[in-house]
């Protein structure tokens, strides 16, 4: 019989984000949101194939109300994946991400939790570069800025699942932004 977690080390970095969607899916409690979740337009769509629509929230171009929508979610209950297919898009939710999720615990003497799953990547530039508005890498800053948030990297197909699963599994139930790499999409 086949390993499945075993099997899933041994991925490539796409086909290990397809496999840590299709768990992070099979959770009662999860949606997943943004742009591109149900229909084609970015890379992360093709993380997404697999899920069910009915598990998925289209978003328009609209960043800074899709992270309060999903903040929203997450405190009536549901574990909301909030994908944003560029790094740089991300940088238009700062006001809920840094202002609101980041800060709610304190905010509300720790009686709001909630646990949102955000996903982003930083652009490719193979075979396509798409210039220096969609291919970023903001990683440290927003270590530096989230105090609540836990900001995590995702550079090798075996860190993916774990990265995942600890996202929703975390006892503290905080929220969690973890970066992908568009190129190694195709390259890892």
């Amino acid at each position: 019989s086949w390993n499945w977690e075993l099997g899933i080390i041994l991925m490539k970095y796409l086909d290990s984000l397809i496999k840590s969607m299709e768990w992070l899916s099979n959770k009662d409690d999860t949606l997943f949101i943004g742009q591109s979740v149900k229909y084609s337009g970015n890379s992360i769509f093709n993380t997404l194939k697999t899920i069910k629509d009915k598990k998925k929230i289209e978003m328009p171009v609209f960043e800074d109300l899709q992270m309060g929508l999903s903040m929203g979610l997450a405190l009536e209950g549901y574990v909301p994946i909030n994908c944003y297919p560029r790094f740089d898009f991300l940088i238009l939710a700062c006001n809920q991400l840094i202002n609101h999720l980041d800060k709610i615990r304190y905010m509300s003497n720790n009686k709001m939790k909630p646990r949102v799953i955000i996903r982003t990547s930083i652009g490719s530039k193979h075979p396509l570069n798409g210039g220096v508005q969609h291919t970023q890498d903001y990683t440290e800053i927003f270590k530096k800025i989230c105090t609540e948030i836990d900001v995590i990297m995702l550079n090798e197909p075996q860190e993916i699942l774990p990265a995942f699963k600890h996202a929703y599994q975390r006892k503290d139930s905080k929220s969690s932004l973890i970066i992908e790499h568009g190129d190694y999409y195709n390259e890892k």
